[in-house]
């Protein structure tokens, strides 16, 4: 629908004739617990440069009333297609829109949760693109900033926040804030309920910024307040001093929410974070690094994004690269620092994520172009976020941290409250560093795909080196992809390690730039030829890294035994992508796993490790050995956890990998003692989540029928209970419980976004082949359906979980071909669905490569 799907064209339009001053939102949620629909007032005032025909957005059941400078106007005329129909004069206006908006259970919007625990309603808003409009009338783009002021009649004894500080109620039901700063439509949020609360503050110089945590009571027990803030005030520290800013809101909360689609939103002032990061049961020390990073790069966007917003979502890159490059960096370099080695985790995982996607038929430049809404919903992708971080990162290396950080200081204090385009930014980097970076920004910020890095080096008889380069290689971008292959300019260091009683040690470091096919390295002529060679050692670029023969062949026999942890992830990483490439075959890689994961020290990189492996079996390795290599990893799986340190991080990754692999009767009989009581591994807890990772496991061999899953659910009635039930039921390996599965999730709209996430989750189940086959042609049956009547959420689920993914062979790139050809559907829908194929056709080639 036009009206739903705003163009980059209209906003400008928009933006050319209007100014917003203020918005006055007065929403009455006093029948929250029992749901439904709720009134929304919105008053706006704006100014006109010129009499002219416009529209305000708004998604609801039912438009009341609109009023246009004291006159009214007939809602039925006026309201089509989620936007009212404006004919406004030259100078200042003022709007009021009266509408029945409604909760939803899709994680947009205003979003309604009721715990099982105590029954309790549990409100937040998620506006994120383009969703504020879903609860108050808006001119729904970012460029148009305005104040917003919000009055709330809630139950009295619940919780109300949002951008501005809490007041104290109005006969206890009635909460009035105070207008916040000039901010955009999709930073403003509510969150309402009887939540948990927990206050403290960040001190900083003759400064006090509140802050405050909250969490459904259900979840109170877990919350580790101490720590959570103990990552914030690092981030406050950290942030003011490299952005030179002070914080430019008057609080700041963080707020655990129930059913939330995404990691977090940078709401400013009042943070909205999936509450699966207040763990229930214990984790390793990795998903602490992950929340701690998605804590700061929540309270980076207090400056990238919501003090200085992009004018248009095409610099989205600006709120998230810098938001992800400046989160890493803040764990990798504060003072006191939990993750010190932060930039191992970001190489192992989130560059991981950005070569994946770089190499897909949907590959784009870091500044993307965003003609419409339904290109950006599906653009928070692994480019917008970890290739623009990783870009970053080599930005720093090549222009210096002072004087980056000098510009960024520069670019805050001439941008505060206002919007932005990439020019800004590079006027301030370039006036700062010196650095011309016309080139650089368009080679790496305006095109597509990725570039290969290998050392070509000479050796004497005697060992030295008389010759070292580096040839710089642009692979065809893939098919369908647009644009044309470029060489870039590199900043990277190469690293020379020798193995020293057992150990790979770096004995020699050089820096250097690398720009075109050929660099020559003149440093590196007449050295003795080390063991291993490693270009991008410290990861400062964005590339793929090749090692020569003889690195590979040492690398092979002790990748382990680098003493730091960042080039054993680099090489892990590159072990991972030429498996993906079909240049190293699945079992080879397997092989190189079961060679060194055992004496791998990083945890977070040991738990990658544990999910590429299932995912190189899964889908990579040839068909007819497949078996025999599941085997041999659940065989190591079990093998490595009763080695483990009892208690350790280790142990209770190991205790998780085995749970998803186990396979044999004996495997399985030991995760139903271990669920039961009747086997033990020393210093193992089988807390709540390990439990139903067992439980998941057993179900879906068959070893757990529905009054199994039931009698668990009964032991966890909770919120996370009931996802991990419905995950459970769905992995049954029957025609009933897949046609169940099948039903709740496509032909019904009923299921909340959490549950039907976790029903798709169970349903897809990797040794269930057969069983899930004849859902191939029922999927592209249903798709064009689904995509028309879900929301957007909501329907990306399912056309992303539900593609048959397992099924690797020529019939589902054909059956993925017909449908493209005859459903002609959008450009959003059509990027997910050739994204999947995508995955299916390496799948192929990797299984050839893994067969030959």
């Amino acid at each position: 629908m036009p009206g739903t799907n705003l163009t980059r064209d209209e906003a400008q339009q928009r933006a050319r004739l209007l100014t917003v001053d203020s918005y006055e939102i007065d929403l009455d949620l006093s029948g929250a617990q029992e749901g439904g629909t709720y009134r929304s007032q919105t008053t706006v005032r704006f100014t006109a440069r010129e009499a002219a025909a416009t529209f305000i957005d708004l998604v609801a059941p039912a438009v009341r009333e609109v009023e246009l400078n004291g006159t009214a106007l007939d809602p039925a005329a006026v309201f089509s297609d989620s936007r009212i129909a404006l004919d406004v004069p030259e100078g200042d206006s003022v709007l009021r829109v009266v509408a029945d908006c409604a909760y939803t259970n899709t994680g947009e919007g205003l979003h309604r949760f009721v715990d099982p625990v105590d029954e309790q309603a549990y409100l937040y808003t998620q506006f994120e693109v383009p969703d504020a409009r879903r609860v108050f009338a808006s001119f729904e783009q970012p460029d148009l900033k305005a104040t917003f002021a919000f009055t709330v009649t809630a139950p009295e004894g619940w919780k109300v926040i949002s951008n501005s500080p809490t007041p104290e109620p109005e006969n206890g039901t009635v909460w009035r804030f105070a207008p916040t700063p000039r901010i955009s439509t999709y930073i403003t949020a509510l969150i309402v309920g009887p939540y948990h609360e927990v206050h403290s503050s960040w001190e900083g110089g003759d400064r006090s910024v509140p802050l405050g945590l909250y969490c459904r009571p259900s979840l109170a027990e877990h919350l580790d307040a101490d720590a959570i803030f103990a990552v914030t005030r690092q981030g406050f520290d950290w942030f003011e001093e490299k952005f030179d800013f002070p914080y430019p809101f008057e609080k700041y909360d963080q707020l655990f929410v129930p059913e939330f689609n995404a990691g977090a939103m940078e709401n400013a002032g009042a943070v909205t974070i999936r509450d699966q990061y207040v763990f229930r049961s214990k984790v390793t020390d990795a998903a602490y690094e992950m929340r701690a990073e998605t804590i700061l790069h929540e309270l980076a966007h207090m400056w990238f994004g919501d003090l200085v917003t992009m004018e248009w979502w095409n610099d989205l890159w600006l709120n998230e690269s810098f938001a992800t490059y400046t989160s890493v960096a803040c764990q990798a370099h504060a003072p006191g620092s939990r993750w010190p080695h932060a930039w191992t985790s970001f190489a192992n995982q989130m560059k991981t994520w950005a070569y994946r996607q770089d190499q897909l038929p949907s590959t784009h430049p870091i500044m993307a172009e965003i003609n419409d809404l339904d290109d950006v919903l599906v653009n928070f992708d692994g480019i917008t976020y970890a290739k623009g971080a990783s870009v970053l990162k080599q930005l720093v290396a090549y222009v210096g941290m002072d004087e980056f950080f000098q510009g960024v200081q520069a670019y805050f204090k001439r941008h505060a409250w206002g919007n932005t385009t990439l020019p800004d930014l590079l006027t301030a980097l370039e006036e700062t560093s010196g650095r011309d970076l016309s080139t650089w920004s368009k080679k790496w910020l305006r095109t597509a795909g990725i570039n290969v890095l290998r050392p070509e080096i000479t050796v004497a008889e005697d060992g030295t080196m008389t010759a070292f380069a580096i040839r710089q290689t642009a692979p065809p971008l893939p098919e369908g992809a647009r644009g044309e292959p470029v060489l870039r300019p590199h900043r990277i260091a190469v690293g020379l390690y020798e193995l020293t009683d057992g150990r790979l040690e770096r004995v020699e470091r050089v820096e250097l730039d690398v720009d075109g096919e050929l660099t020559e390295v003149p440093d590196l002529v007449g050295r003795a030829r080390p063991a291993v060679v490693l270009l991008n050692d410290d990861d400062l670029t964005y590339a793929k890294v090749r090692l020569d023969a003889e690195s590979l062949a040492v690398v092979t026999e002790h990748l382990a035994d680098f003493t730091e942890p960042l080039p054993r992830a680099l090489c892990w990483a590159s072990a991972w992508d030429m498996t993906r490439d079909g240049e190293m075959r699945a079992r080879d890689y397997l092989e190189l796993v079961l060679r060194g994961v055992g004496r791998e020290s990083d945890i977070g990189v040991v738990q990658t490790l544990h999910r590429q492996v299932k995912l190189a079996l899964d889908l990579y390795a040839a068909p007819d050995w497949r078996e025999e290599g599941l085997s041999r990893w659940s065989a190591a799986a079990l093998e490595h956890l009763n080695a483990a340190a009892p208690g350790s991080d280790h142990q209770l990754a190991w205790a998780r990998a085995f749970a998803a692999t186990a396979r044999t009767g004996a495997q399985l009989d030991l995760l139903g003692a271990l669920l039961d009581g009747g086997a033990t591994v020393p210093g193992l807890t089988v807390d709540t989540d390990l439990r139903w990772a067992l439980v998941q496991r057993l179900a879906a061999t068959g070893r757990a029928d529905a009054g199994a899953v039931e009698a668990e659910l009964k032991r966890d009635a909770t919120a996370a209970g009931e996802r991990h039930a419905a995950a459970a039921l769905a992995a049954r390996p029957t025609e009933e419980a897949k046609a169940e599965a099948w039903a709740k999730v496509v032909e019904s709209d009923t299921l909340p976004n959490a549950v039907q996430e976790s029903v798709i989750g169970g349903f897809v189940q990797t040794d269930q082949h057969e069983l899930l086959l004849p859902y191939r042609d029922r999927y592209f049956a249903a798709l064009g359906t689904v995509w028309e009547a879900r929301s957007h959420e909501m329907a990306q689920q399912i056309a992303v979980g539900l593609y048959p993914t397992l099924h690797v062979s020529q019939e589902t790139l054909d059956a993925t071909d017909a449908w493209l050809a005859s459903a002609s559907p959008s450009a959003a829908l059509r990027r997910l669905v050739t994204e999947s194929r995508a995955g299916v056709e390496r799948a192929l080639r990797a299984q050839a490569a893994d067969a030959g």
